[in-house]
């Protein structure tokens, strides 16, 4: 049997932070939890499964005692703001509806959105629902993420792949890929592609680099645990 982990979960606490920076008491922390699962999903199903599709890779929360602040990471600002600020004035009312705290909407522009695996998962995803040759649109975008930076990229599907009875596994990867070592910088995602004929499971791993080599100039994952883990890592 393999022994895998999330490349994200075997980082936490060393070379990356947490999505959600609280604390909270044993009597309070299971009701933030779920609260920060339905923030997720609200702001996940708001932005990017119905217009105007912002292209958003990650939500992280941070809370005080007296507000929560929602950190929105997409390739397309614009569309979040919306028109003289509406869009995020009118996801901002919603979010205080939602959780009953005041709520403070903070949006980080993603440079590169080529190399970003939520975004290169979720593109793969759309274009398999529209039918498209699956072997070429991950050869594609493969090709993309490595001219715009990626050291390594991978990108693996399972299911009915083109209608077939059979379910399968198809994968394509370019560069290198070094899963077990904790200073490499491995973006991973997991989309679903929901066709007609059942759900197709998109992975995609992304290597930008040795953790210190640079430092991403979008990245909101700047901590004191993470500053001390990287300065640690260069000695």
């Amino acid at each position: 049997m393999g022994q895998k982990t999330h490349p994200f979960g075997f980082r936490v606490g060393i070379t990356e932070t947490h999505k959600s920076r609280w604390f909270a008491p044993k009597a309070l922390f299971g009701e933030l939890l779920v609260e920060d699962y339905r923030i997720r999903k609200f702001v996940d199903k708001r932005l990017n499964r119905t217009p105007p599709f912002a292209a958003v890779s990650d939500i992280f929360l941070e809370r005080t005692r007296e507000e929560l602040t929602v950190i929105i990471r997409t390739a397309r600002p614009g569309q979040v703001v919306g028109q003289k600020g509406s869009e995020v004035e009118s996801l901002t009312r919603d979010l205080q509806a939602l959780t009953g705290r005041k709520v403070v909407i903070k949006i980080i522009e993603i440079k590169n959105p080529e190399i970003d695996a939520t975004l290169i998962a979720e593109t793969v995803s759309e274009q398999m629902k529209k039918r498209s040759n699956f072997r070429r649109a991950l050869k594609q975008r493969c090709e993309s993420a490595m001219q715009n930076g990626a050291k390594g990229i991978r990108i693996q599907v399972a299911g009915r792949l083109g209608g077939a009875e059979m379910s399968r596994r198809f994968d394509t990867r370019l560069g290198s890929i070094p899963l077990s070592t904790l200073q490499a910088n491995v973006d991973y995602a997991l989309a679903e592609s929901r066709t007609t004929y059942g759900i197709i499971g998109v992975k995609v791993w992304v290597y930008k680099g040795m953790f210190g080599d640079h430092e991403d100039d979008n990245s909101v994952q700047t901590s004191a645990a993470g500053g001390r883990a990287r300065a640690r890592g260069r000695r």
